[in-house]
């Protein structure tokens, strides 16, 4: 078999929707790491899509967050779209370490609780692991609609864990698009970083 038609193949063998959901999901990364408004769009195509995916693969809290990524795509392109109240486009920021340590407390904790119940009352796949990235995430996307520098580390985490998940559960496109997530953090992480120090100055 001639290499077009082994892509071929592993082409046919992916849904359409997770195709277009990932193609979407990159184009709002490369978006937001130039803090770009246009993130938002393309986090609202791939996020509305992804809902039926991951229930589909049976990962429900997945699906649940990217029901509130959806949310959080309306509220991000408002939050950049009025800036300041002197009309320029919103700064990055950094916010307190306590803060950051209440929010791992309070993540962990809510994750023990919607873990056992989904160990105990669905026929959810990895509950506690899928409950730590859901609840990780639904924080990390919050701190990004509030251009926080710190958001990309908690992606780096969450990024790893979803590759191995989504991988886990036939979702191999999926888990392929968290591997370029985890390429291009670091690219964001400096790219907010030297728009910080340049606002600062």
């Amino acid at each position: 078999m001639s290499l077009y038609a082994q892509l071929l193949e592993q082409a046919r063998a992916y849904s359409l929707p997770e195709f277009v959901a990932v193609l979407a999901a990159i184009a709002y990364l490369l978006l937001a790491i130039r803090q770009n408004i246009w993130c938002w769009l393309f986090a609202g195509i791939s996020t509305a899509i992804y809902i039926g995916v991951f229930i589909a693969a049976k990962l429900y809290m997945e699906s649940l967050l990217n029901g509130f990524y959806f949310v959080m795509a309306i509220y991000g392109w408002h939050v950049w779209s009025t800036g300041n109240s002197d009309g320029h486009r919103r700064p990055v920021v950094i916010w307190p370490l306590r803060v950051h340590a209440m929010a791992i407390a309070g993540i962990v904790f809510a994750s023990a609780i919607s873990g056992f119940l989904l160990q105990t009352e669905t026929d959810a796949a990895l509950p506690y692991i899928d409950s730590l990235t859901t609840w990780f995430a639904v924080w990390a996307t919050f701190l990004v609609a509030r251009k926080v520098l710190e958001n990309w580390w908690y992606w780096l985490v969450i990024d790893i864990a979803s590759v191995i998940i989504y991988w886990s559960r036939g979702l191999e496109l999926t888990s392929m698009l968290f591997i370029v997530y985890v390429i291009l953090i670091p690219f964001g992480l400096l790219s907010w970083t030297k728009s910080m120090r340049a606002q600062s100055a």
